[in-house]
């Protein structure tokens, strides 16, 4: 299959193995996490929302300028693949929904390879 991706295989592996420590977190944790310290969701509590409609900047530009410093990057990606998994769309984890959409298999892989040896991957 063809992803315009290729060369990035190892990167997405990697981020996938990063993702392994929130397996066994319950959906309404990762959500309450990334709701109560994610950086865009701060910004727009205080009114000063991320500009994502109506800019020129590209989903890129966007993810790196407000998704750069923020805590839980790993958690809300997280949260976006198993809630949207390949129909994600904007800017999640600092990702754009082309990275994960490319993303999303290797990270379902490998949680179905995991349930297959008995799940329970803690992130120890």
């Amino acid at each position: 299959m063809v992803t315009g991706f290729e060369g990035n295989e190892e990167r997405f592996e990697v981020m996938a193995a990063e993702l392994d420590r929130y397996a066994g977190v319950p959906d309404e944790v990762l959500w309450r996490v990334v709701t109560r310290d994610g950086v865009c969701m701060a910004m727009a509590a205080e009114g000063d929302g991320p500009e994502w409609i109506g800019t020129a900047s590209t989903d890129r530009e966007l993810a790196a300028s407000i998704c750069a410093g923020c805590p839980v990057q790993r958690a809300c990606l997280e949260a976006e693949l198993r809630t949207a998994g390949a129909s994600t769309v904007g800017v999640w984890g600092a990702l754009t929904d082309e990275d994960r959409r490319a993303l999303f298999p290797v990270w379902l892989a490998r949680r179905e390879n995991d349930e297959r040896r008995g799940g329970g991957n803690d992130g120890t």
